[in-house]
């Protein structure tokens, strides 16, 4: 019988297609993993509803768990509570600025964002993982993909993105 623990460590090895320096553990999309009935269960919560990863990330997961004894796991998706970058690990964060994207800002509550964009609010210093200033401009408030933006340091002039916090 494999533990539970076996299989988040199976997990912790399946990166994120679109920032494949992390795994899907250290993002937080990983909800629970248990066993019922001798049937392996794991949940997953994507990062927004219409990510277009999902799909790839549940073939990879199910690829991994077919490989440590469990072809016929159930994967659920789980859309509340909805995933929020809070749920980063702090080891995803720091391979997310080793990688050259500055890591969301922590929310210790939720930005109200009628009217503007969270990433225009006073008082946020995004850090540019380069060289760690937080003289920087946003660019543009669509990075590589959906979830980042894109930035640049004015200490170094190295473009960026910045992973929104949401």
């Amino acid at each position: 019988m494999v533990s539970v623990d076996r299989v988040w460590d199976a997990l912790a090895t399946v990166p994120d297609p679109e920032v494949p320096a992390v795994s899907i553990v250290e993002l937080g999309i990983v909800r629970g993993v248990s066993f019922a009935a001798g049937r392996l269960r794991v949940k997953l919560t994507p990062t927004y509803s219409g990510c277009p990863a999902t799909d790839v990330i549940a073939g990879h997961v199910r690829e991994r768990l077919a490989a440590i004894g469990f072809p016929d796991a159930e994967l659920a998706t789980a859309l509340s509570p909805p995933w929020t970058t809070d749920w980063i690990a702090p080891e995803g964060r720091r391979k997310l600025a080793a990688f050259g994207i500055a890591p969301p800002h922590v929310n210790a509550g939720r930005v109200d964002v009628a009217g503007i964009s969270p990433l225009r609010r006073a008082g946020v210093a995004v850090r540019c993982p380069r060289c760690a200033s937080t003289r920087t401009t946003l660019l543009s408030q669509f990075g590589s993909t959906a979830c980042k933006a894109q930035y640049r340091c004015d200490a170094c002039l190295e473009p960026f993105d910045y992973f929104k916090p949401h």
